[in-house]
């Protein structure tokens, strides 16, 4: 029995993922950092256990409402935790936010401003006060009416619709049009409406071209389709859509990011002409604060907006007081940069997270334990100091900090460590060590002890002879100003920079369309889905093949089984109570909804019968829970399998389970399996592979594995090009692009440029002293 005042959070026997009942004590009021390489099982320990043990806690504490709700959910799986306080998660955030969510909504600032404009703003003389609501473009008594409190309108233009006016309406001119039977019916409806399809565009009259593409009316008409050979196609009611309505239509309410995008390239975007991009009503932008509305102050840099706030009287001083305060942590997270008005989509997973990490300093919790999923992700060498004063100032405050990370500056500044291993999946789940950082040094083991405590130089590698080299610029967008850079061919460039110092804009420049270019492929780390339908194997093409062995086994052809019969995306053998997802979403009271297995097939998304056929011994449930690693074997004599299978070990993701849904990847897997299913693909002539931060949540030792992958893509007679904050990664690449020498309007310009060594040597820049660091002996920071 542990004492009421024991300072430790003890747990036993936790089991949840691939935890094999493991055992570990952590002091309370430090900060403690769990580690270990990709898929140990860190987080599954940190954020699987401990807070959602603390979650259920918090449940069990309110409404029978509540209780039954976490019921549903399910516990972690452990034996028991001790000494556990209320804890707070900052996880990174797998979603993408809304485009309404600015950098203002998500630390509250924007409500502080509009309410200093509320009490103290200069108003039109005669003109009513307004409430705060009146100064946020997200609600209707703010929203400007003309572009609904966007800023921008977006229109099109003949041009932009129908780029060939050579082309006959059957034969494709209105581009804008969506592909396949959605496209022949649009055209089958016009021609039933009179419409001569057949004729080059541009010999239709003008009255006919503008109303088919810009009319709002939507005509029903009978459509008699053109009889295929063998086919009866029986008339039927078509509906029309004009290719203005149909492009603003699928760019408003898609959900997928293709058609988003493919919508965009028939619009142009441009300030809205009423509000011109202030995004309120014209009596809110009246309004001024120091001589400047709030769109004004709101499209500042946070480190000039603290400076042009009022202090005049009384209210304004205790006002802007409250908005200096919650600035002061973003700026000392090396955020000073951002503005209020950003919109959250634009910034990283790693921005984002301290941000809310910025909130949480001003909340004055204490007591509590912050859990943070890597706070260092999209981190500067040169910031890493500010974090960790800050997570010192949360434990300072009478908090415990467990932060799951990779970085070793962060590590090294930490309290506690505990690590987890010795490697991925069913080969880690265990604790190797708990304790102060030091002691790690002695556990022969343990991976993250390898880089840690190593101080050698970077290893020496002759710089590739690049064969050519592409020109990007001038570059004008953010905080770019006719910035031009050239990247060798048939290298790796690592491209480097404080956060905000533009590298993204920069390498947003690289286009198919630039000499020299020839195929590109971008891999980002968006979600490769955003609900748990999505994952691995559907992804990389690997399910196809999966479905057809089912189908081909004596069991699925007596039963008359075809391959549709072991998707989870169509009835017939799915489960129909979760449609297929093994989930189903629980959605909690003032909080965010969650995903809890399937009550009737347990998380297997199948009924009984697809359950039934097995192949080697495994249904496809089973087959879909295996790893990648387990797969390989199992399918190693099945070559299209095999193929897509060494592809993802070759990117270290041999942990990962075939059916883990796509919610559950953070953004660093999602990358590298985009890069897996790239890589499987067979190469034909040179590729330019871009890549921002592509070492994102990977521990150091899956980095070495990642690089080697790169490296040979570069051998190959490929070139690469990576935004990268990992100095050891900087040190072996053959270019080097610096960009600064700060962030936001302080950068935005190329500080140094060429070979590591000289960059290192640069008297301006921020990356300098580290990458010197990581070049002469010193470790990876």
């Amino acid at each position: 029995m542990h004492s009421p005042h024991d300072p430790y959070v003890r747990v036993r026997d936790a089991r949840e993922h691939n935890l094999k009942g493991v055992d570990v004590d952590i002091p309370r009021d430090v900060v403690a950092v769990f580690t270990g390489v990709s898929g140990s099982g860190k987080s599954s320990l940190a954020f699987g256990t401990v807070y959602a043990e603390a979650q259920r806690r918090y449940f069990e504490s309110v409404a029978p409402y509540a209780r039954r709700l976490i019921h549903q959910v399910g516990a972690p799986k452990v034996g028991g935790i001790t000494g556990l306080p209320p804890a707070v998660s900052l996880q990174q955030r797998r979603t993408a936010p809304s485009s309404r969510s600015s950098v203002g909504t998500v630390t509250n600032l924007s409500n502080s401003l509009r309410m200093l404009f509320s009490r103290v703003g200069d108003y039109p003389p005669g003109a009513p006060r307004l409430d705060s609501d009146a100064f946020s473009p997200n609600t209707a008594a703010g929203a400007c009416p003309e572009c609904h409190g966007l800023g921008r309108v977006h229109r099109t233009t003949e041009e932009l619709l129908v780029p060939d006016p050579s082309l006959s309406i059957r034969d494709g001119a209105i581009a804008a049009w969506p592909g396949a039977w959605q496209g022949k019916n649009l055209r089958d409806v016009l021609d039933a409406l009179g419409y001569d399809v057949d004729r080059p565009w541009r010999e239709l009259s003008a009255e006919q071209r503008e109303w088919i593409l810009f009319t709002d009316e939507q005509p029903v008409v009978t459509v008699h389709p053109v009889r295929d050979a063998g086919r009866i196609q029986r008339p039927y009611q078509g509906t029309y859509t004009s290719a203005r309505r149909y492009v603003m239509k699928t760019f408003s309410d898609t959900k997928s990011a293709t058609l988003r995008t493919k919508a965009e390239r028939f619009l142009t975007s441009a300030p809205c002409p009423v509000c011109g991009g202030g995004r309120l009503r014209p009596e809110a932008l009246a309004v001024t604060v120091g001589g400047r509305t709030i769109a004004e102050l709101a499209a500042l840099p946070l480190t000039e907006l603290a400076e042009a706030l009022p202090t005049d009287g009384e209210t304004a001083r205790v006002l802007t007081g409250d908005l200096t305060s919650r600035i002061a942590p973003v700026v000392e997270l090396g955020l000073g940069y951002l503005s209020l008005d950003r919109a959250t989509p634009t910034l990283s997973a790693g921005e984002l997270q301290r941000l809310r990490l910025a909130t949480q300093l001003r909340s004055g919790l204490f007591g509590v334990v912050y859990v943070l999923d890597e706070p260092s992700a999209g981190l500067h060498p040169a910031d890493t100091e500010a974090l960790l004063t800050v997570l010192g100032r949360l434990k300072a405050a009478g908090n415990s900090v467990f932060v799951v990370e990779h970085h070793l500056g962060v590590m090294r500044g930490a309290d506690w460590i505990v690590d987890v291993g010795p490697r991925a999946g069913e080969h880690g789940g265990r604790v190797l060590y708990s304790g102060p950082v030091d002691g790690l040094a002695g556990v022969g083991r343990s991976a993250t002890a390898r880089h840690l405590f190593d101080r050698s130089p970077a290893p020496a590698r002759a710089p590739r002879t690049p064969r050519g080299s592409v020109t990007v610029g001038p570059v004008t967008r953010h905080n770019l100003r006719e910035v031009t850079a050239r990247f060798p061919l048939g290298a790796l460039t690592a491209v480097t920079g404080v956060s905000g110092s533009g590298k993204s804009t920069l390498i947003g420049g690289i286009t198919e369309d630039l000499p020299g270019v020839g195929r590109l492929v971008s891999v980002d780390q968006r979600p490769i889905g955003r609900t748990p339908r999505s994952n691995l194997a559907t992804y990389t093409g690997l399910f196809d093949v999966v479905r057809k062995v089912f189908a081909a086994t004596d069991q699925a052809r007596e039963r008359g089984y075809g391959v549709g019969r072991f998707s989870f995306n169509v009835s017939g053998g799915r489960c129909e109570t979760c449609q297929g997802e093994g989930f189903v979403s629980v959605e909690l009271l003032f909080l965010p909804s969650t995903y809890a297995p399937c009550p009737d097939c347990g998380g297997a998304r199948y009924n009984p019968g697809t359950l039934e056929v097995t192949y080697r011994g495994r249904n496809i449930a089973e087959v879909l829970d295996l790893t990648v690693e387990g797969a390989a074997e199992f399918f190693a004599d099945t070559p299209a399998v095999a193929r897509s299978l060494a592809a993802l070990l070759d990117v270290g993701l041999g942990y990962l389970r075939l059916g883990q849904p796509a919610t559950e990847l953070s953004g660093g897997e999602a990358q590298r399996i985009k890069l897996a299913s790239e890589l499987q693909r067979g190469r034909r002539g040179h590729t330019l592979y871009l890549l921002d931060e592509p070492t994102t949540g990977l521990h150091p030792a899956d980095v070495e594995v990642l690089m080697r992958q790169l490296h040979g893509l570069v051998d190959a007679g490929h070139t690469v090009v990576v935004v990268e904050h990992d100095m050891t990664v900087v040190a072996g690449a053959d270019h080097v692009i610096d960009l600064g020498p700060g962030g936001g309007d302080s950068g935005g310009r190329i500080v140094a440029a060429g070979a590591p060594a000289d960059v290192a040597r640069a008297a301006d820049s921020a990356t300098a002293p580290y990458l010197a660091e990581a070049l002469h002996g010193g470790g990876r920071r």
